[in-house]
């Protein structure tokens, strides 16, 4: 767990980085989680998203979730949570999740509880922004 990442950040968040940020030689399987900023919800089309947070219990709730990922799947190697705060355009990624784990069902698995984990219980708020309005939408991981 001394290797493992939490942080919210305002740069562009990078795929490659966070793999690497997992690596492990005893890993047989790394799995990334991206959350993309999509252009419509719910049929409304999206300008763009803002995201807040409350950065030190937003990381504190990601380390939670970390040592629970290592919990019950004790072969996971490293994890990095990465969320972005700021303004977001569409195909921006505003969050980013990797696993690795010795062996691809349990990096797939702690991968996927991670991020539906955190869009329940790390605070974290979104602004979308619509061509006739916006709205904020409350704890939400992206």
């Amino acid at each position: 767990m001394d290797g493992d990442i939490y942080k919210i950040v305002e740069q562009p968040l990078s795929p490659d980085a966070v793999a690497a940020s997992v690596g492990d030689p005893a890993a047989g399987g790394v799995v990334i989680f991206s959350g993309i900023v999509r252009n419509e919800k719910d049929g409304r089309p999206v300008k763009y998203l803002e995201y807040e947070a409350h950065a030190a219990m937003a990381e504190a709730k990601m380390r939670e979730i970390g040592a629970a990922v290592r919990q019950r799947w004790p072969s996971v190697k490293a994890v990095t949570m990465l969320h972005r705060i700021g303004r977001l355009e569409i195909g921006e990624s505003s969050v980013l999740i990797a696993v690795s784990a010795a062996h691809r069902r349990e990096a797939f698995e702690a991968c996927q509880y991670a991020i539906d984990t955190l869009k329940q219980r790390v605070p974290v708020w979104k602004k979308e922004h619509f061509e006739d309005g916006e709205v904020w939408v409350g704890l939400q991981g992206g």
